[in-house]
């Protein structure tokens, strides 16, 4: 059942992105950020988890696209807790709104681990708590943010990658990575950068689930307001970039 309703998640996703010219705009933006920490190993070997609508190869050409369900834009199925990628193969895993997708997020960062190179990178794109961030993601969107609930770091003895369902919980790699619940967990992580991000451009878009609350021109408008907001992350950030490196 959990994983129907991603994939009708999927296809919704991809109704509104062919009809939402600002929200491809945000990506782009999101992906040349991304772009910027790539660990420029040699003979690196860039993947992205969740490729979402694919369009990553605007930014990252050379970026093997992969989600949990074969799509025509996909490049490669892949199960973020069982890649299929040899151990020290990777360069970099970049993800946008996967991780907190993840219930066992600790069990997915150690499987991370395998396939990096040392010195390879997770590069993820989050949702970011903060008072706006509270206010985007509580009342105007559909998935629960979580922090009323206990993040499981590691899967139970017997589960199994094949049996993963749907989950959510948007606060999690605030409470991770902003909050330093579990830092005694990410010893064998470099964590390199955790910056919170304004991101009203995409908030106001309404991003998949809502109505966008500004017109196309007003856009440089928006990303001023952005510039203004950054200082004060505690109150306006509704976006997470994290950086872990392989030590």
């Amino acid at each position: 059942m959990g994983i129907n309703l991603h994939q009708d998640l999927i296809k919704k996703n991809y109704r509104l992105w062919s009809h939402k010219p600002i929200l491809h705009r945000c990506y782009v933006e999101f992906h040349c950020l991304m772009a910027g920490y790539l660990s420029r190993l040699p003979d690196g070997k860039i993947v992205e988890l969740g490729a979402g609508m694919g369009n990553i190869h605007e930014t990252i050409p050379d970026c093997l696209r992969t989600d949990l369900f074969p799509y025509p834009w996909i490049d490669q199925v892949e199960n973020a807790y069982k890649l299929t990628f040899t151990d020290a193969s990777l360069s970099d895993l970049l993800m946008v709104d996967v991780f907190h997708h993840l219930r066992y997020p600790g069990t997915a960062l150690k499987e991370f681990q395998r396939v990096l190179k040392p010195g390879g990178r997770v590069i993820m794109m989050e949702p970011g708590l903060s008072a706006l961030g509270y206010l985007v993601f509580g009342l105007f969107h559909p998935e629960p943010i979580g922090t009323a609930k206990q993040i499981q770091w590691s899967a139970p003895e017997g589960w199994s990658p094949e049996k993963i369902d749907y989950y959510s919980g948007q606060g999690n790699a605030a409470r991770i990575f902003v909050q330093n619940y579990f830092a005694s967990e990410l010893r064998a992580w470099k964590v390199v950068e955790v910056k919170r991000i304004p991101a009203l451009a995409y908030a106001a878009s309404g991003g998949y689930s809502g109505p966008q609350l500004y017109p196309a021109f007003a856009y440089p408008f928006v990303k001023f307001l952005e510039k203004l907001m950054q200082p004060f992350p505690a109150l306006f950030a509704t976006r997470l970039l994290v950086i872990l490196e392989n030590k």
